[in-house]
């Protein structure tokens, strides 16, 4: 809901909980109210009319009650925005006029030739901020355009929340103090990255269910930046938006314009539990495409096959893949051109002959009548020296002239902001997906930008910007040809995990890191900010020879993985038929708790530190309870695990077991286990009645 003061100088915007509110000033600067429990349209006027605090000497009045900083001015606090032209550098804006509709609020103001729309909408409770910037004078340079600034509340020690990481332990949960000066977040390297997701959270006094959470995620999915800054005054804000330094982002010619992606923000007073439930529900109701629908149980053959694969061999793993309840068959790396290992083949989306004679065609066809959809692999932003495609169009990568170019995974980064790149990569593709009955494409990207020259460019730097817009832009298009193909973001891993690239694919690709333990502590981070309906996560072999050979039992590689979207990703052929026999039924049980694990409200019961850890599904007048023991040591009982999300009044039948519980009991006292030993895993269903 959005309500405008008489005078046309202050807006309130309001979800279900919570408020945001803006006021305009005489002299026409825009400050912050509000943003926090929901309030009424006369009480941000009152805030409105309050005094500033007086400010001594060498202090700016506007720092840390600006609502979006410009350069220039009596202003010393970070600027969310910052012009050069060929005269000066800087803004020195009016107020024009605002436009109004529904929950969405567009305030414009001009400096010069250059209009700069300030966009506000409120989604739940999220509310989601993006400024579009047209120039309609001469030429000028962006050297930082950022979506939004953030002014948090007058409190004391604030507790600042993030996600870290890097491949193979990405979304790892860290908190500490907030002091004096600023923090800084971002990727320099092209793509989200997995050393951070674009996401913070700021509290004082929070717990998992319990106090007041302010949150900031960012949807874009190139080089990002997040400051969290505490000013001299103590006041708190949180800016960010696309590109990692101020070097500059786009130069604007004369009608051109930049809009930045969206930096949308929470208020949250039910803790970090009741923050994550309401960016799921956000995410849900309007990030990802279809979320309605159920993502299917996959299968992929990399671990399996790696290289080393034929048409006769993908066909033996897909009928045991169907055999245990699989329902989508996805082949991965080594299908198309001499793509026998990482040395050869990206850029050549034509199908390997000697493995597949008759294109992909006859296994697509074979993997449907065995009732599954077919997927399949590619990495089309990469392309290898030895490609057939580099040959033809070596201009056709990122390089500097005169310098070497640095090869990682011995590949290169194809320009992806030239035009004529677009559209070989449009051809090959829609081609591939017209060639046979495919359902389902893993989009990889695992080389980072590095050498991010583009010869002959006027403003080289813009490929940052451009190569971002031309992917979504590309993804766009393949779905709207091809409305029947789902898209899994992946970047070895989870190197490109942000609300951009999420609202154009289906689900992502967490973590190369399958081992069922180490994923714990991954997904328990991803959980703060993502659904569960995105988050794919494989049971694979045991011992784990792909990282860190852990053994563990085929139960924990399931529970583990049925906490999001569930998939196999083992060598089939060689597990045994009692396995084969074991995973069939964990598969059936997954799909019957699969609508409350991809569309429930989650409670994290207990985060993965060692012991007991747990986790809570609940829709409707269902819940389903994963836990995991990671290790007991002598004689040490195992707590009891305190449910959350049920009614207190109802009782509540377990399907397995018959056995009745009190809500009131399961809140207050909680569920027994029964696990023990090391590495156990078990799966707990409760129905109302």
């Amino acid at each position: 809901m959005l309500e405008i003061a008489d005078n046309g100088r202050t807006w309130l915007l309001s979800g279900p909980a919570s408020s945001y509110a803006v006021h305009l000033t005489e002299d026409d600067e825009l400050l912050h109210l509000h943003w926090g429990p929901r309030i009424a349209l006369a009480d941000a006027e009152a805030l409105a009319v309050r005094p500033l605090p007086d400010y001594r000497p060498f202090e700016s009045p506007l720092d840390g009650r600006e609502e979006y900083p410009v350069e220039g001015g009596p202003r010393f606090a970070r600027p969310a925005l910052s012009v050069r032209t060929g005269e000066r550098r800087g803004t020195e804006w009016r107020f024009e006029t605002y436009e109004a509709d529904d929950d969405h609020l567009r305030l414009a103001f001009r400096d010069g030739g250059l209009a700069i729309t300030l966009h506000y909408r409120m989604r739940h409770d999220v509310v989601e901020r993006w400024v579009t910037l047209d120039n309609e004078g001469s030429a000028l340079e962006l050297l930082r355009a950022d979506s939004a600034t953030w002014t948090l509340p007058e409190r004391e020690e604030w507790r600042l929340s993030q996600l870290h990481g890097r491949w193979a332990a990405e979304s790892r949960l860290t908190a500490s103090q907030l002091t004096y000066g600023e923090k800084i977040i971002g990727s320099r390297r092209g793509h989200t990255g997995h050393q951070h997701l674009p996401w913070v959270a700021l509290d004082t006094d929070a717990t998992e269910e319990r106090g007041e959470v302010y949150g900031c995620a960012l949807g874009w999915s190139g080089s990002w930046r997040i400051a969290v800054a505490q000013l001299p005054d103590a006041r708190v804000q949180i800016t960010g938006g696309a590109g990692y330094d101020d070097s500059g982002l786009l130069r604007l010619e004369s009608g051109e314009s930049y809009t930045t992606p969206v930096f949308a923000g929470l208020w949250s007073d039910g803790g970090f539990g009741g923050a994550s439930r309401a960016w799921h529900a956000y995410q849900r109701a309007y990030v990802i495409p279809d979320a309605e629908q159920d993502r299917p149980v996959l299968f992929n053959s990399w671990e399996a096959t790696e290289f080393d694969i034929s048409e006769e061999q993908q066909g033996t793993l897909a009928r045991r893949a169907a055999a245990i309840g699989v329902e989508l068959f996805v082949v991965d790396d080594g299908w198309f051109g001499k793509r026998t290992s990482d040395r050869a083949g990206l850029g050549d989306w034509t199908v390997n002959r000697d493995r597949f004679p008759n294109g992909l065609k006859p296994l697509a066809d074979y993997v449907h009548a065995l009732g599954m959809q077919f997927g399949i692999w590619v990495e089309p932003e990469m392309v290898n020296p030895d490609s057939e495609l580099y040959r033809a169009h070596p201009d056709w990568v990122q390089f500097q002239p005169g310098r070497k170019r640095t090869e990682f995974r011995n590949q290169l980064v194809l320009n992806l902001a030239r035009e004529d790149v677009q559209e070989y990569l449009w051809e090959q593709l829609h081609a591939l997906l017209s060639s046979a009955p495919i359902d389902y494409v893993k989009w990889d990207f695992n080389r980072c930008f590095t050498d991010a020259g583009w010869p002959g460019e006027p403003y080289p730097q813009r490929l940052w910007v451009d190569h971002v817009r031309a992917l979504y832009a590309l993804l766009d298009r393949l779905r709207a040809a091809h409305p029947n193909v789902a898209f899994e973001s992946c970047s070895g891993g989870g190197g490109r995990i942000d609300l951009g690239i999420m609202s154009r694919t289906d689900q992502v690709w967490t973590s190369d890191n399958t081992d069922p333990l180490d994923r714990l502590a991954i997904q328990h981070g991803f959980s703060q900010v993502h659904p569960a309906r995105v988050m794919a996560a494989w049971v694979t072999d045991s011992p784990n020879t792909q990282l860190n050979g852990r053994v563990s039992s085929l139960r924990f590689r399931f529970v583990s993985s049925m906490a999001g979207v569930l998939g196999v990703g083992g060598d089939l052929t060689r597990w045994t038929e009692e396995e084969l026999a074991e995973a069939g039924q964990w598969v059936a049980l997954y799909k019957e708790i699969r609508p409350l694990v991809q569309h429930g409200d989650l409670y994290r019961l207990r985060p993965p530190r060692g012991g007991l850890s747990a986790v809570q599904y609940v829709r409707g007048d269902e819940a389903v309870v994963l836990a995991w023991l990671q290790a007991q040591s002598h004689g040490e009982p195992v707590p009891a695990l305190r449910l959350r999300g049920l009614d207190p009044t109802a009782s509540y039948e377990c399907p397995e077991t018959g056995e009745i519980h009190s809500g009131a009991v399961l809140l207050h006292h909680g569920l027994r286990t029964g696990l023990r030993g090391d590495l156990d895993a078990a799966v707990f269903r409760l129905r109302r009645i």
